[in-house]
């Protein structure tokens, strides 16, 4: 099959920033579960790599599957480079990647739950700390200028809410892009899953 015959599918992906540490309008915490936000701060590719495949296995993230070690360990030990991991019960139930950049931007690079903990309250509690994190990182990273701005991307791929969860904690929409792009299987967490 050559690669024209490669079925492909329509992706649309949506850039939302915002510009003020006024813009996010925080999430309630999920009541009656007990639900913690802790960064990894000790770079582990394998932890950052079962987190990635856990939570994007079923929503098509398939970018960083290929990485080498070395990849995970140099992205991961990028200076302003953070994991924020949110927990219950001490289980992982999901986090947020955070990635500067010289501008004073700061990206929301991934986010997201594994499937388990969808649908419970966590994810805007998780992302409503994962922005205030990438409002306050400078604080963490000495030399770093003052965070300016903080963006996200998220495609008709992603999980259903993802997009209402983001406008709901104060993101808007700068760009619209539409793509065909490689219709690819769902990897799961590990292959056969």
């Amino acid at each position: 099959m050559s690669s024209s015959d490669t079925p492909t599918v329509t992706v649309t992906t949506w850039s939302l920033e915002q510009t003020s540490p006024s813009d996010l309008r925080p999430a309630t915490p999920p009541e009656g579960e007990d639900v913690r936000v802790v960064r990894a701060e000790v770079p582990s590719p394998e932890f950052s790599r079962f987190l990635y495949a856990s939570v994007g296995g079923d929503i098509h993230w398939i970018d960083r599957l290929g990485w080498t070690y070395a990849q995970w360990q140099e992205q991961l030990g990028r200076p302003g480079s953070e994991t924020w991991v949110a927990y219950e019960k001490g289980t992982p139930a999901g986090f947020v990647e955070l990635g500067t950049q010289d501008d004073g931007a700061v990206e929301i690079a991934y986010f997201g739950l594994l499937p388990a903990f969808r649908g419970r309250r966590i994810g805007g509690h998780l992302l409503s700390y994962g922005i205030a994190r990438a409002w306050d990182l400078a604080e963490r990273w000495p030399g770093r200028m003052p965070t300016k701005r903080v963006w996200v991307h998220t495609c008709s791929l992603d999980g259903e809410h993802a997009m209402a969860n983001y406008q709901r904690r104060g993101f808007r929409l700068f760009k619209t892009e539409v793509a065909e792009e490689p219709d690819v299987a769902t990897p799961g967490p590990w292959p056969g899953a």
